[in-house]
Parts: C-alpha cells; sequence; structure tokens
C-alpha cells in the first residue's frame, strides 16, 4: 500500500547491492574484493592540500559562489582541447558541460532522451547505477551479452530489427564494468553502424579508459562518430579522486542544450572548487605521471590477483583476463547463484559482489561474480584468494 505514492518507475527499484555489502566491510578482519573505487593511497593528498590551500588564499570568491551551470570556463576550454586531440569533441558538432561525475551525465543523458516504454539495448551484465537510471525513468531494458571483445553484435542487431522503441545503445567500451572487458575496434565500428542505420543513440561511458597497464588502446565510438550519434561521458573520479564529482558529457549541440536545463534544476551546477582543484591540477601537476603510477600499481594487482586465482580457484571457475581497468569478472558453472556464495565467503570474511547486481533482472540467480584489485594490498589479495579458493571448492562440491 505504500508503495502507492511512488512513481511506479521507481516504486520496484532495489538499493545497491554493493552498497549493502559495504555496511559488512567494517568487521574486524574482513578482505574486500567488493570495491569499485580506485586505491586512496593513491589520491594526490598532499598536492590537493597545497591546490586547497591556494585557491581558498588567492581565489576564494571565485570559488564559493555560484558558478555556470555549463561549467567552470579554464577546465571547461581544457578537457574541449584534450578532446578534441582524441576526436571526442568536435568543435562544429559538439558541445562540452561538466557534470557531477559520470554518474550524473548518464542520468542527465537518459533524462532528456527517454520516454516511459522507451528501449535502452544494455550490456549484460553492467554497472548498476546506469541500469537504475534508466529504470527510474521507466525505460525497458534489452541485454546483450558481454564476449571477450564486448557487446553481442548479433543481439543488438536483432533488437534493433524487432523493437521499434529503441532510444539509444548503453555501452562501457573500455574495461567494462563489472567484466574488466574492452571492446574491439572492429566492434566499436559496427556498433556506430548500427546506431546510425537505425536512427538510434550511443551512450559511451568511459570512467576507466585511462587506466590501462597492458595492450594497445583503442579509439572511442565517439571519436568516429560524425553524424552526432554518440554521447560520451567521461570522468575524473577514477584518476584523481571520486569524491570531487567531476565528470563531463560531450554530445551534440542540442542535446547538450538539453541536459544544461535539467542541470539547472538538478543542481544549478558541479561545485566550483571542485572544479577549480582538478583545473589546477591536470595544468600546473604532472597528471599524465600519476596516471601512468596508478596504472602499473593497478596492473601489478591485477597480475598477483590472477596468478593466486590460477593457483587456488578450481578449473569449474572462469575469469577474464583485463588489460586495464580494476575488475576481474568470474563464471561458475550454470545453475550456481552467487548470492549463496558470497554468504559462504563472508563467513569466511572475504567479500565479492554477485553477478545478479548487475544484470537486467536482479531477482534471478547468476553464476558471475565480481572481483576489485584496486584498493586490496598484494598480502590481502594472496590471503583472500586463497580462502575464496577453497569457499568455492567447498560449495561446488556441496551442490
Amino acid at each position: 500500500m505504500q508503495d502507492s505514492i511512488f512513481t511506479p518507475a521507481v516504486a520496484g527499484m532495489q538499493a545497491s547491492a554493493i552498497r549493502e555489502i559495504f555496511k559488512m566491510l567494517g568487521v574486524p578482519g574482513m578482505i574486500s574484493f567488493a570495491a569499485g573505487i580506485p586505491a586512496p593511497e593513491l589520491f594526490p593528498a598532499k598536492e590537493w592540500a597545497e591546490i586547497n590551500h591556494k585557491i581558498l588564499t588567492e581565489r576564494a570568491s571565485g570559488a564559493l559562489v555560484y558558478g555556470t551551470t555549463e561549467g567552470y570556463v579554464p577546465l571547461r576550454e581544457y578537457i574541449k582541447e584534450q578532446c578534441t586531440k582524441k576526436g571526442i569533441y568536435k568543435e562544429d558538432v559538439d558541445e562540452l558541460i561538466i557534470t557531477s561525475g559520470a554518474q550524473q551525465a548518464i542520468d542527465l543523458s537518459a533524462k532528456v532522451l527517454i520516454n516511459p516504454g522507451d528501449g535502452v539495448i544494455c550490456e549484460e551484465p553492467s554497472f548498476i547505477g546506469s541500469l537504475n537510471s534508466f529504470r527510474s525513468y521507466g525505460a525497458k531494458l534489452y541485454g546483450a551479452a558481454i564476449e571477450d571483445d564486448g557487446i553481442c553484435i548479433e543481439e543488438v542487431e536483432r533488437y534493433l530489427k524487432k523493437e521499434k522503441n529503441i532510444k539509444f545503445i548503453y555501452t562501457i567500451t573500455t574495461f567494462q564494468n563489472p567484466s574488466g572487458v574492452t571492446m574491439s575496434l572492429e566492434k566499436r565500428k559496427k556498433l556506430l553502424a548500427l546506431a546510425q542505420q537505425y536512427g538510434v543513440f550511443i551512450l559511451e561511458d568511459n570512467p576507466y579508459g585511462e587506466l590501462r597497464f597492458r595492450g594497445e588502446s583503442v579509439p572511442a565510438i565517439k571519436s568516429m562518430d560524425t553524424k552526432g550519434t554518440v554521447i560520451y561521458a567521461g570522468t575524473y573520479s577514477k584518476t584523481l579522486a571520486p569524491g570531487l564529482r567531476v565528470g563531463y558529457i560531450s554530445a551534440r549541440k542540442d542535446i547538450v542544450d538539453r541536459v544544461t536545463v535539467v542541470k539547472q534544476v538538478n543542481d544549478v551546477h558541479t561545485p566550483v572548487l571542485n572544479q577549480m582543484m582538478v583545473h589546477e591540477y591536470v595544468t600546473n601537476y604532472d597528471f599524465d605521471a600519476h596516471i601512468e603510477k596508478c596504472a602499473k600499481i593497478y596492473g601489478e594487482r591485477c597480475d598477483l590477483m590472477l596468478a593466486e586465482m590460477d593457483k587456488h580457484f578450481p578449473k569449474e571457475c572462469t575469469y577474464t583476463r583485463p588489460e586495464g581497468g580494476i575488475f576481474i569478472l568470474c563464471t561458475l558453472p550454470k545453475g550456481t547463484d552467487t548470492k549463496v556464495l558470497m554468504q559462504k565467503a563472508i563467513e569466511k570474511k572475504v567479500a565479492f559482489v554477485p553477478g545478479a547486481t548487475f544484470m537486467l533482472d536482479l531477482d534471478q540467480p547468476s553464476n558471475l561474480f565480481r572481483l576489485n584489485f584496486s584498493v586490496t594490498t598484494p598480502e590481502s589479495i594472496t590471503k583472500g584468494i586463497a580462502i575464496l579458493g577453497e569457499v568455492i571448492k567447498e560449495y561446488l562440491q556441496n551442490l
């Protein structure tokens, strides 16, 4: 009865299972592979202190007043310049707005595009924050499987042929969450061609793309788009600090115009002080060296985790081998339920995120689970993976 006061789109939404798992992480001795954040020890805290002092000493009035919805002009111009070099921003077609993280970039894009009943093709599994955003606007979600080289193009095409309500395709093209998979160049070109053929947008989410620790980089789909088909969401959350909440959208000018209007209603503007901090860092400190350092450490932790998994996990458990980002996705035999496995692992003081969290149907059991390697020490990785391997073996033996 109480649910009747809420809109149909949000009445049935569930809280993020990841947030619920976080409540368990205060247990002494708990080893967590459940995080979805960069390593806090890599945040440039000393530099932030210097930058904050400088801004609040020399430019406090500019930092602490209302700003423009489009964003702090020097940072916005810097991002445009960097995106232009990558082909992600084209001055004659695109506009750019700074958002409160990539989550807001995704949500505002959905808000201006989705009518109740519109379809969104998503990778499955995918990021729960985006899926919940689409659900909140009454979208109908269509899941396309993730393969070793990205989204299943055949499934996407099948939906586009059959369903007439598709508004856009949502994809995390590089080091996908939760799989860690990177979409191949060939698939990126095919996905863009399909979107343009059927007159739908692509919402390209790229929070992890700069955290590559092996392999060759792949151009963003947005860089190949000459018709305004792709809406690109970027962020500084995974490279500088998630708490700053600084992201951006690069997209067709009319889309960014609508996003600007709804952002004015949403939060007026992204905090100016945070934007000034990011601008000061990226222009006066060695941002490239910082990213390189982060990627190197994540690569070492990923390699260690994979080596320990190779040693301790049973052959029935397969997993991705990412070239960057912060996640590994594991697959158990069909018929298993990783929510049950998670409870058994937590009893042994190891936490991870079960796959149902990332699926379109949250209530169906999933044989997938996600591991994070960015925030765990090498010692905890070695210990935790050994424990988890035993838990998995025991769980499979007792099925």
